[in-house]
Parts: structure tokens; sequence; C-alpha cells
């Protein structure tokens, strides 16, 4: 899991995004199996929200594959009063973004994307700092990592 040291810049991060972004309603960072890290989401259940963005992180995923497409780099779902925009946060983690319907989605993307890439950074870090469980069975290889994207899962 995630130092709190870190939880809180990874906060500090969602909020200034909400500050730049004023038509943000939410911004939500969690792992890819649905567990949330950080989340600045007035009004809405926060682990509810992680828990259907790693359902369709998980068909986004498949998607990608099978249409040859690379990993997942981000998710847009444009309902009647709004958007919800999901960005891969390093190799580990998500970033959704809630908005209004009168945003500009450029704008949503371009910030989503910077936002992003900080939080992966954080996550990332500190993961690889974290303790690691004794080796098992050695894992198939997976194939080479893209920068800004999840890796592929095997299936």
């Amino acid at each position: 899991m995630v130092p709190d040291a870190e939880v809180q810049d990874v906060l500090a991060e969602l909020q200034r995004l909400r500050a730049r972004v004023p038509l943000l309603s939410g911004a939500l960072a969690a792992s890819t199996d649905g567990l949330v890290l950080a989340h600045d989401t007035p009004g809405v259940e926060a682990e509810g929200v992680a828990a259907l963005t790693a359902a369709a992180l998980g068909v986004s995923i498949r998607m990608t594959d099978a249409t040859g497409r690379g990993g997942f780099r981000e998710l847009l779902v444009r309902g009647g009063t709004g958007y919800i925009a999901t960005y891969a946060a390093g190799s580990s983690a998500v970033l959704t973004l809630l908005a209004e319907d009168r945003i500009n989605v450029g704008r949503l993307h371009l910030e989503g994307r910077r936002s992003s890439s900080r939080i992966g950074e954080l996550v990332d870090a500190a993961l690889e700092r974290a303790p690691r469980p004794a080796p098992g069975p050695r894992a198939p290889t997976q194939p080479p990592h893209q920068p800004g994207a999840l890796p592929h899962r095997t299936t």
C-alpha cells in the first residue's frame, strides 16, 4: 500500500487540479484493483466510484489488447449531465475525474493527463520503496511497458 506521506501528496495534487479546473466536481486516485488512495469527491461515494473504475478499466484494457491499440491510457464517458474521465497514473494507479457537462473536454484531458502523470510518479516511487515479499515462482513475462500506459493484462 502507499504510505501516508505519499497519500497526502496525491490528495494535494487532486485539490490543485480541482482548483485549476473549476468545472470538475470530483477527483479520485485509486489502485487499478479499485482501492481508494485519495479523493476529493464531495457528495459521491469514493469507494463505489473506485470499484466501478476498476471494472471499467478491466474492460478497457481488454479492448485495447483485442484491437491492438497498446496499453490503456484513458477512458472518457459522457452522461446526460457530465463526464467521467479515467487516466492511467503510472503502473498501478488510475485517476478518475468527474466533470460538469459544460467543461472544455480538451482542457479536461490536458489537466487530467498532467495530474495523472504526477500521481503516477508519486505512487510508483512509493511502491518501489516499499518492502517486497519473498520471491515466489516466476510470473510469465509481460510485453514492454509504454510510458503513461498501464501494462497489458494476461487473459
